[in-house]
């Protein structure tokens, strides 16, 4: 059973990276249907605060569950703890912590709010199958440079992305409504300094796990946040005419 369901998380990665560049094509060729583009349409709508926490649980329930109801043979190496951990504290803050720092925050159409919750389910089990019963590493991974530097993105990627969320939590003085540019921090490099964020944790996870399943992860992720990070872009471009136009898409110094 063991090589069939190795070959099935195989195939379920494959699955993803597909999954992640026909997503970007959608993308961009629809109107997005969250916050400022979402229409005022009769179409059921999940507040935002609820939206984020529950799409975003199943990435953390899903994983403590695979690892409760079986025997988890590999999490007894720290490699395999130390790289599920680095999964479950990005869920932890963002099903647990961001949700309900959410000031406002427009409710989100019910069938995006579905396919984010399906793809959590995908991922976190994904994921912590794979590191749970299938990856193999060297006792001494941790000290590897691709760990070191994989681990070292992680953490500032997951930073950037903390930090950029309060910048846009804090754009609005209480009281006000409307639209700003962002400004401090990253912003004044790339128009998605959160968006660039979460690449990064996930490119920095894709490295310290060197796996195929933490790669497919890693390139839907850039996939679809790339595809967002340029109808933004385009976006405050034609919503500010002193939108500084010196600022990139979602890459520092590059695109």
């Amino acid at each position: 059973m063991e090589p069939v369901e190795r070959f099935q998380l195989d195939a379920l990665a494959y699955l993803q990276c597909a999954l992640g560049l026909l997503g970007s094509v959608v993308l961009r060729r629809m109107d997005s249907a969250y916050g400022r583009y979402a229409s005022p349409g009769p179409a059921f709508r999940v507040p935002a605060r609820a939206a984020w926490a529950l799409q975003e649980l199943p990435s953390l329930a899903v994983p403590l569950g695979v690892c409760a109801g079986t025997a988890a043979e590999r999490l007894r190496r720290a490699p395999n703890r130390i790289l599920l951990a680095m999964f479950l504290v990005h869920y932890a803050q963002r099903s647990l912590i961001f949700p309900f720092l959410i000031r406002g925050g427009k409710p989100m159409p019910l069938y995006t709010f579905v396919l984010a919750f399906m793809f959590c389910i995908y991922n976190g089990y994904l994921q912590s199958r794979y590191l749970s019963q299938y990856a193999v590493y060297a006792d001494d991974w941790v000290t590897d440079p691709r760990f070191l530097v994989g681990f070292c993105l992680w953490l500032i990627g997951m930073l950037i992305n903390i930090h950029s969320d309060h910048i846009l939590r804090n754009l609005r003085k209480p009281g006000e409504t409307g639209y700003k540019i962002p400004r401090g921090g990253l912003f004044e490099y790339v128009t998605a300094a959160n968006y660039f964020g979460e690449v990064v944790e996930w490119c920095g996870y894709s490295l310290a796990g060197w796996s195929l399943q933490g790669g497919a992860f890693a390139l839907f992720t850039f996939c679809i946040l790339f595809t967002r990070a340029q109808q933004h872009h385009q976006w405050y471009l034609e919503k500010f005419e002193d939108y500084p136009k010196f600022r990139k898409i979602i890459i520092p110094f590059l695109f």
